[in-house]
């Protein structure tokens, strides 16, 4: 049994903390908001984020971040990626002592184009408070975890030993955790997915079917790779749960976000407006921007991303985006693939 905190209280925090608690940790979970700590710890829900969800009386909220930190040793950070380094430098003034963070954010910094480790170790960098930092990721939508629906993930971190004990603290019969030595690539997959998630959301809008799903998701997954190549990651990894396993269930759940501001796209709605009727973050869309300005450094070929790219920002319609990309040059799928991954 471990003292652990959770930093971030939205869906996916809440149920992190519930898997933890199921494996009988003491979970500090810490949000901004008074009347949420309130209910959590006087009724045990979370109901604007998982509705009809009770929760383990050994997971306690709180607004103060300096008792949810004391004397713990792992901090579970789950954020919106725009949050993390404030966060985290709000984190770094309570801090008495080296800690391991565990993150579950899925995103890419626009203008650094720094993945979420490489944000927490830049912000950690003039100190000594920081042990290791591990990525968890994978197909798992929080409304399933927190209904103890089999779900299986990956964590990853420069040391084999972090990995292992984010393993241990989050297995158990209803989620299984396999360990992954590339880093780089567990994040760029979890990162870059929610763009095809998008666009698959916005072809179901346009009113297109599973054909073209099958497409986004097959070529969205090579572009994944292409960038995750360029930029240190093992192939293989793409082929895994952070990779293909993420991409499906994003790109065809109505629990998605991303697959949902594509729908709502699609169907002629505003980028402004879509972002307003959601009420909570759309990792994709910063993830687009950030991933066609890594496309342009880089000189990797993105053509899904970088249509996404126009219509999101730079007044494209979704039907002139699809006209666009099935009116590209022709290729060859192998010997194309071949040549992307050398």
């Amino acid at each position: 049994m471990s003292n652990l905190a959770v930093i971030g209280a939205g869906s996916w925090g809440t149920a992190l903390a519930m898997v933890l608690a199921d494996n009988d940790h003491n979970v500090r979970i810490w949000a901004r908001r008074s009347d949420q700590v309130n209910e959590i710890n006087e009724h045990h829900t979370n109901s604007k984020y998982l509705p009809n969800i009770t929760l383990s009386e050994r997971i306690t909220a709180y607004t103060e971040l300096d008792k949810a930190l004391e004397n713990v040793e792992v901090v579970v950070l789950v954020v919106p990626t725009k949050a993390i380094r404030e966060n985290v430098q709000h984190m770094i003034k309570f801090l008495s002592k080296p800690i391991t963070i565990i993150h579950a954010s899925k995103g890419i910094e626009p203008g650094t184009h720094k993945r979420v480790s490489e944000m927490i170790e830049e912000e950690f960098s003039k100190t000594n408070l920081l042990q290791n930092v591990v990525v968890l990721s994978g197909p798992s939508h929080a409304e399933e975890v927190s209904l103890r629906q089999p779900t299986t993930v990956t964590v990853s971190s420069e040391s084999h030993e972090a990995s292992e004990l984010a393993q241990d603290l989050f297995i158990n019969k209803h989620f299984r955790v396999y360990t992954n030595s590339d880093l780089v690539g567990v994040e760029i997959g979890g990162a870059l997915k929610n763009s095809i998630a998008l666009v698959c959301g916005l072809t179901n809008g346009l009113g297109l079917g599973d054909n073209t799903k099958a497409a986004i998701m097959t070529r969205g997954l090579a572009e994944i790779t292409r960038m995750g190549v360029k930029l240190g990651a093992n192939p293989l990894t793409f082929a895994g749960l952070s990779g293909l396993g993420d991409l499906i269930v994003t790109c065809t759940s109505i629990h998605s976000r991303n697959y949902r501001a594509g729908k709502m796209i699609g169907e002629g709605k505003s980028l402004d407006d879509v972002l307003a009727s959601m009420g909570m973050v759309v990792e994709g869309i910063r993830t687009t921007k950030a991933a066609h300005e890594l496309a342009l450094k880089w000189q990797v070929d993105m053509p899904i991303t970088s249509s996404l790219y126009a219509v999101l920002f730079e007044g494209l319609s979704p039907n002139q985006a699809t006209e666009q990309l099935m009116g590209r040059v022709k290729k060859h799928e192998v010997e194309q693939l071949s040549v992307d991954f050398q």
